[in-house]
């Protein structure tokens, strides 16, 4: 009996350490010879499963490489609910590439990290979701590393770094969601610390706006920074998102925000875009109207 006990703990042990959420979904190829024209045909499926297509991005020094990106009605009434850093969900993303290949953003990844507490209540919706990509993109193998479900509810890379909600994450503060909105929009279209808006979604009832940033800097653009860390499979990791909630102009801290959109990345990599971090920091804050700071942190202090 005791051996069976011993047995049974041992096997339940196991099992929790080998289940296990990877951020993207390889979906099935489309047709390729370039990346405009897999993302047509990504487009093309993603309306036909009643998703509406928000954006295209094709990183100007990633050639071969794009993200068409999405919205669901349902979810976004989901993420409207639960408020605040969430609307960071509002996005689907679809990453393409050449030669067809397509992989999408894991919903049970994505919203665990997003939706965090609020995610039992809201995991039947996910679910339904994730069935409906499936659907629409097909249902391969998991990629770009995985983490256990629990560590998503207050991810951060390691001890002592930023999670979601880290009071980091602020730009800046305005008198209204307008007048918030109004700046980040004006910014983009002169394309303050040269960036350039992918998507916009905007739920003016709740006071939230996401918005996907292109980030075209010569040192720091996102085609290179993402090369540089051997993440150009898993480019629906981008774009990088600047948000509003109420009168508040936010950007996700770069030690959670790139750390969370591919887990599988390790120290030394990650010390290759050390600059990075504060790099983002600055570009965001020109976007949000504040004068041009470092924080002077990278991955390790």
């Amino acid at each position: 009996m005791i051996l069976r006990w011993i047995s049974a703990w041992g096997l339940l042990a196991f099992s929790a350490s080998v289940w296990a959420v990877s951020p993207y979904i390889q979906g099935d190829p489309v047709a390729g010879g370039s990346v405009q024209t897999a993302a047509a045909a990504v487009e093309s499926k993603l309306k036909g499963g009643g998703f509406k297509v928000v954006g295209k991005y094709f990183p100007k020094t990633l050639a071969g490489y794009g993200v068409v990106v999405a919205t669901d009605e349902a979810m976004l009434n989901e993420v409207g609910a639960v408020g605040g850093p969430a609307v960071l969900g509002a996005a689907i993303r679809v990453g393409v590439k050449a030669d067809g290949s397509v992989a999408y953003t894991n919903p049970d990844y994505w919203y665990r990290a997003y939706f965090r507490k609020a995610f039992d209540k809201r995991e039947a919706a996910v679910k339904a979701l994730q069935a409906r990509l499936q659907d629409t993109l097909g249902a391969g193998k998991g990629q770009g590393g995985d983490e256990p479900p629990g560590n998503l509810v207050n991810y951060r890379y390691m001890i002592g770094m930023e999670r979601l909600d880290s009071s980091k994450n602020k730009l800046a503060e305005y008198g209204s969601f307008a007048e918030a909105l109004k700046t980040v929009r004006d910014n983009l279209t002169k394309g303050a610390g040269k960036t350039a808006k992918i998507y916009e979604v905007v739920m003016p009832d709740r006071k939230l706006a996401v918005i996907g940033v292109a980030m075209n800097d010569a040192e720091h653009n996102d085609g290179d920074w993402i090369r540089k860390i051997d993440m150009q499979n898993n480019i629906a990791g981008l774009p990088y998102e600047i948000y509003i909630v109420d009168n508040e102009v936010n950007s996700p801290h770069g030690r959670f925000r790139i750390a969370l959109a591919f887990p599988d990345v390790g120290m030394g990599q990650f010390m290759r875009i050390s600059s990075l971090p504060n790099a983002i920091m600055e570009i965001m804050g020109s976007v949000a109207g504040v004068e041009k700071k470092s924080s002077g942190e990278a991955w390790q202090q």
